[in-house]
């Protein structure tokens, strides 16, 4: 894919959302981090359901040690491996307490630092409540970079690497939001929606379905 057919890619996506964001609810870039954790093979949906209830009595590192497991495991049990997400929460509001006076770090070395927090983690953060941007390549956007020829790669580090090199600079802020979304509701896993894709005249994907 050339640079002015990427170019115009981008620019179909922002059409149809022009500004486009992260379908966690949260109200700081510590909700976030904590709403970040907990999707981890889990829906946003499913995370919403918990934290809605959760945020409203532990929004800060301190109210959440103060929760303790066992009150933050009733909170978070409906959520997949909720027991390993509740040590790494804990673990890392400790870490914030003690290292950051209660604040998220604003640097992908740091965060990676905190239990469960991986690079994708660490992206997610940086741009959505930091203003960075940086690309966190899930399964959807890895898809959607692969199938539409867009970044292709082997691995997601690769597809992220490449992502940032050829995404257009007024679009990297915003485009792993628009690709996300894109590869969540249209370009599917099992059966891309091809007939209601907007990109579907730029996309290289052999196996379209109209």
């Amino acid at each position: 894919m050339n640079s002015a057919t990427r170019q115009e890619l981008f620019a179909c996506l922002k059409t149809v959302n022009p500004n486009p964001t992260t379908e966690l609810e949260y109200q700081s870039s510590f909700e976030l981090l904590i709403a970040v954790l907990l999707s981890a093979q889990a829906t946003d949906k499913s995370v919403n359901l918990a934290t809605r209830k959760l945020f409203a009595v532990a929004d800060t590192p301190r109210k959440m040690l103060m929760l303790g497991e066992e009150r933050l495991l009733d909170f978070i049990k409906s959520i997949g491996l909720f027991k390993t997400k509740a040590k790494n929460i804990l673990a890392t509001c400790r870490i914030l307490e003690q290292q950051y006076n209660g604040e998220v770090p604003r640097t992908r070395e740091q965060l990676e630092q905190l239990p469960g927090v991986g690079r994708k983690t660490a992206n997610v953060v940086l741009n959505t409540a930091f203003g960075e941007p940086t690309i966190a390549v899930d399964t959807h956007i890895f898809r959607v970079a692969n199938r539409t020829g867009l970044a292709r790669g082997k691995s997601v580090l690769e597809v992220e690497l490449k992502l940032l090199k050829v995404v257009p600079k007024a679009y990297r802020h915003d485009a792993h939001h628009w690709l996300i979304l894109h590869g969540r509701y249209v370009c599917k896993a099992r059966k891309p929606e091809c007939n209601r894709c907007v990109i579907y005249h730029l996309c290289e994907y052999k196996d379209k379905t109209a």
